[in-house]
């Protein structure tokens, strides 16, 4: 079994990071929260002092962080893995971040002989804790092949998308594409009420006609046609409203960046922070179908 430096043991680091010491690894978790330690500890995880003393001597290191810039300086800081990590380790990166960054942190691992693979997932806190998320892969074939165990002790899809950044171009594609279609199926149900049409009614027909998607099948935005979804339980997040901002926000930058045209998922980012905005940040973001009823 290996030694792995967790870095990140949050609402997904931290089920991640136990789901490794349930398959047997020794996993030293590294968390700017003491609460978030103690939970790490308490499923069997080792608490790490700093980041360059936990990568020191582990054979694999994971990070779950929040954006690219910190991705940026805990790899390529003074004190971060890049500088500090043993030869020979190897870096996957499961943050959701932006595909630039992915790439030139991965340059950079590869430039000091480190093998790095981006892997962002797909599943949420649910998920993280079953085990079952599906992750999408950007790196090299060797990397992916080395990494793949590692993973599917945390998962249960795992893709290779292709080179460095591939994986979070697939992340991003993904979910611009499940924002998109979350907002027309809210905006069908939302039609439907005005027009006197019963919501199971019309997910009958939808589900098994050319309107069915996840976001509606698995996800339905109102209460009853799918027992399983937000919606019954008063939107509480699988999956919240600032999650989703912030993967449609990065696919326009992508789309920037790329000189890519994508008018819908601009116009779903502008929703999505319309009605963050209103507080509504923390809660699932198939609650958007109150937003676009006017609540």
């Amino acid at each position: 079994m290996s030694t792995i430096a967790f870095i990140g043991l949050g609402n997904m680091g931290g089920p991640m990071a136990a789901n490794l010491v349930k398959a047997g690894h020794k996993v030293v978790g590294v968390d700017v929260t003491q609460a978030a330690i103690e939970r790490h500890v308490a499923a069997g995880g080792v608490a790490g002092g700093s980041i360059a003393e936990a990568v020191a001597e582990a054979d694999v290191v994971v990070t779950m962080l929040p954006s690219g810039r910190e991705v940026n300086a805990l790899y390529l800081g003074e004190n971060g893995i890049v500088p500090k990590v043993k030869a020979g380790a190897l870096l996957i990166d499961s943050s959701t971040i932006d595909v630039d960054t992915a790439r030139a942190v991965a340059k950079v691992a590869a430039g000091k002989g480190l093998a790095m693979l981006d892997a962002p997932v797909s599943g949420g806190t649910g998920g993280a804790t079953a085990g079952t998320l599906t992750f999408m892969c950007g790196g090299e074939d060797a990397t992916f092949a080395r990494a793949k165990p590692y993973l599917d002790a945390m998962g249960k899809t795992i893709v290779h998308a292709g080179g460095p950044g591939n994986g979070q171009a697939a992340k991003i594609c993904n979910n611009m594409i499940l924002g998109i279609t979350m907002i027309a199926t809210s905006e069908a149900f939302v039609l439907a009420e005005k027009l006197g049409l019963d919501a199971q009614q019309l997910f009958d027909i939808a589900s098994k006609s050319s309107g069915q998607s996840w976001s509606l099948t698995t996800y339905c935005p109102v209460p009853g046609p799918v027992p399983t979804s937000p919606a019954n339980r008063g939107y509480q997040p699988g999956f919240t409203a600032a999650m989703m901002l912030k993967d449609l926000k990065l696919a326009q930058d992508a789309a920037r960046s790329a000189g890519a045209v994508t008018p819908m998922g601009a116009e779903a980012a502008s929703l999505y922070g319309l009605y963050a905005a209103q507080g509504e940040a923390g809660t699932d973001f198939s609650g958007i179908v109150n937003f676009l009823r006017g609540r």
